[in-house]
């Protein structure tokens, strides 16, 4: 079944990432539904003045995010802001928001995109992962061989998310200033309103590593940060955890 209407995709694309380019006309021609590229915000461009407008570097929320975040986060962060804004100013019904590293099994994808537009107004986010989730959680709907489940633990990345127009609108209103990466913040339901679900198989997958790497992360860390990082990881997944089951009880 095709999917057309009220839905749009945008794919975020770092322009001084000219490796990634060929991939975004890949998915401009190959997406089911009609799609533009956001012009990503390029995080080492912005002045120290625009990084502190936007990114508080002490916890606006519990649990405490016990990492610094990188410029490229913060970039990344701001990227998605735009895309959220495009789908509110372009009044659609939802908007699919895709990273430039996100490769389809077209048939696959369809499929998965047409089950969680039948449901977005619902849940309001719906994840296409591009891994295979180990606890995807409690089945919700069901059509053609798809599924879409609510985790109790919401999955990081947000490489390829559909968003109903509220939702959008909803964490627009929520982060004009942040302390952690976007799929943190998305992942803290009980802090956004917005319960995610999942699509299952999603027909997406990973391809930044055929593509040039990764734009959002530092590379060569110092050592100390790189065995801080490797100290608090543990210990903040787990606060995520329990916060995540405490308020499990809350409906999708």
């Amino acid at each position: 079944m095709s999917t057309s209407g009220d839905i749009k995709a945008f794919i975020i694309h770092l322009a001084r990432a000219e490796a990634r380019r060929p991939q975004v006309d890949h998915l401009l021609a190959t997406c089911p539904v009609p799609a533009t590229i956001i012009d990503a915000v390029d995080g080492r461009a912005l002045s120290a003045a625009q990084l502190e407008a936007v990114h508080s570097r002490k916890s606006l929320y519990a649990p405490h995010y016990p990492f610094e975040m990188t410029v490229g986060e913060v970039g990344c962060f701001l990227s998605h802001r735009k895309a959220w804004q495009a789908i509110v100013d372009s009044g659609l019904e939802a908007g699919l928001v895709l990273e430039d590293d996100v490769e389809m099994d077209s048939s696959t994808f369809e499929r998965a995109l047409d089950l969680a537009r039948a449901h977005i107004a619902t849940h309001g986010i719906v994840q296409f992962q591009v891994r295979e989730i180990a606890n995807p959680g409690a089945v919700v709907a069901t059509a053609d061989e798809v599924r879409l489940t609510r985790p109790v633990i919401v999955p990081l990345r947000a490489s390829c998310t559909l968003y109903s127009r509220q939702a959008a609108q909803q964490l627009l209103e929520q982060t004009k200033r942040f302390d952690r990466p976007i799929d943190g913040y998305v992942q803290m339901h009980w802090l956004t309103g917005l319960r995610p679900c999942l699509a299952i198989p999603s027909g997406v997958s990973d391809k930044g590593g055929d593509i040039g790497g990764t734009t959002i992360q530092a590379r060569n860390v110092p050592l100390l940060k790189r065995l801080r990082r490797e100290l608090f990881r543990p210990i903040y997944r787990a606060r995520i955890a329990a916060l995540s089951k405490r308020n499990d009880h809350q409906p999708a």
